[in-house]
């Protein structure tokens, strides 16, 4: 899991006091971008970063995101903390899951996943994922996201 420190803006409110629903899918977005720009794990393939094990051939696209919001996210000078990891692996695809919360993580703003597939630049069409690109992203794999509608699935809720 990494964790990377998201500076919240005075255009991020809207007219309840809170941060607005639409800021949280730009915090997921940067916190993906700040991730594929690590430096990559030893052993993955060389110097660089995720990004850099296709260079240009490809563009990811999001699929698919899911957000479920916790905690009333008010606008202040500390920063809102994102914790993204990969929670599956697919031929062309990948999901990352992130938690958005406090320094502490005392309190839990948002879980969130994205569902990603990596295409070929020049078609659109998916492209798989190459063997450099699993390596990196099973040594960021992790548990689940824990939405809460999972944890109730099933019980007559």
């Amino acid at each position: 899991m990494h964790r990377f420190p998201i500076q919240l803006r005075f255009g991020d409110q809207d007219p309840n006091g809170h941060v607005n629903n639409v800021a949280f899918v730009q915090f997921l977005e940067e916190a993906r971008v700040q991730l594929g720009l690590l430096p990559l794990p030893e052993g993955a393939g060389g110097p660089g970063s995720f990004r850099d094990l296709t260079g240009d051939r490809t563009a990811t696209y999001v699929a698919r995101q899911e957000i479920e919001y916790l905690a009333p996210l008010l606008h202040g000078k500390e920063p809102l903390w994102v914790d993204v990891w990969v929670t599956r692996i697919g031929s062309s695809s990948l999901s990352y899951g992130f938690r958005l919360a406090d320094e502490d993580r005392d309190t839990v703003y948002a879980y969130a996943e994205a569902a990603m597939v990596q295409v070929e630049a020049a078609t659109g069409k998916p492209m798989p994922l190459t063997d450099g690109q699993r390596r990196v992203l099973q040594e960021w794999l992790g548990e689940p996201v824990p939405f809460r509608a999972a944890a109730t699935a099933g019980k007559g809720n």
